[in-house]
C-alpha cells in the first residue's frame, strides 16, 4: 500500500472484492486482536506499518482508488461520461504502468469514453475502439475488483461491438447493485477538474 493511496475515511464495501483486507471484527470488537499476537505492533500495524486487518475490521489497499471507483461508476451509470472518465483518469495517475490497478484503471478511462463518443457523438466506430482497447486492459483484472463487477463490464463490452446498442442505458454493477449517482459524485469531479 501507498502513502499516497490510503484514506481511513473510504467505506468498506458490501462483499470482499479484490483490493480490500477483511479483518475478523468479532475478534477487533472484543480486543483479542491485541492479545493474540503478543507484540507490541498490533494495534498499529504489521512488520511492514500495514494496518492490521483484524485489529481495524479491515482496510483497502488503495482507498483512493477505492472511491474513484464509487465516484466514476455512478457517474457513469448517470449517464455522465465525461465526468466518470475524469475520476478514473485522475486517479489513473498515482499508479505505474503494469500494475492491476493501472490496467484496471486504463480500461475505465477507455469505457466512459467509448460511452461518451456512442451517446454525445454518434461515433460507434470511435466506441469501438476504445472498447477494444479497454477489453485489452481489462483482460486479466479479477473479476470483483475494487466492487466493480469487471465481468459484467467485458461482456457488455464485446456485446457492444457487435451491436453498440448493447451499452445504451446500462449501468455497471458496483457492490453488486447498479447506482445512479448523488450529488457528492458530482461534488467530487468537480474538485478533481480544479485541481488540473
Amino acid at each position: 500500500m501507498d502513502d499516497h493511496t490510503r484514506d481511513p475515511g473510504v467505506a468498506p464495501p458490501l462483499g470482499n472484492p479484490t483490493g480490500w483486507h477483511a479483518g475478523d471484527e468479532s475478534r477487533a470488537a472484543s480486543g483479542e486482536a491485541e492479545a493474540s499476537s503478543g507484540d507490541a505492533d498490533a494495534s498499529s500495524g504489521d512488520a511492514d506499518g500495514l494496518p492490521d486487518a483484524q485489529a481495524v475490521g479491515g482496510y483497502w489497499e488503495h482507498a483512493t482508488l477505492r472511491r474513484a471507483t464509487e465516484h466514476g461508476v455512478r457517474l457513469f451509470n448517470d449517464g455522465a461520461y465525461h465526468e466518470s472518465h475524469d475520476c478514473f483518469e485522475d486517479e489513473w495517475y498515482n499508479y505505474g504502468s503494469g500494475t492491476a490497478e493501472s490496467a484496471f484503471l486504463h480500461g475505465m478511462v477507455q469505457v466512459a469514453a467509448g460511452a461518451y463518443k456512442r451517446v454525445d457523438f454518434e461515433n460507434d466506430a470511435g466506441m469501438r475502439s476504445l472498447f477494444e482497447t479497454a477489453l485489452q486492459y481489462l483482460d486479466g483484472i479479477p473479476s470483483d475488483f475494487y466492487g466493480v463487477d469487471v465481468d459484467d463490464v467485458r461482456e457488455t463490452l464485446r456485446a457492444a461491438l457487435d451491436d453498440p446498442a448493447a451499452v445504451d442505458g446500462w449501468q455497471m454493477p458496483l457492490d453488486g447493485a447498479r447506482q445512479p449517482a448523488y450529488p457528492a459524485d458530482y461534488e467530487y469531479t468537480e474538485r478533481v477538474d480544479e485541481g488540473h
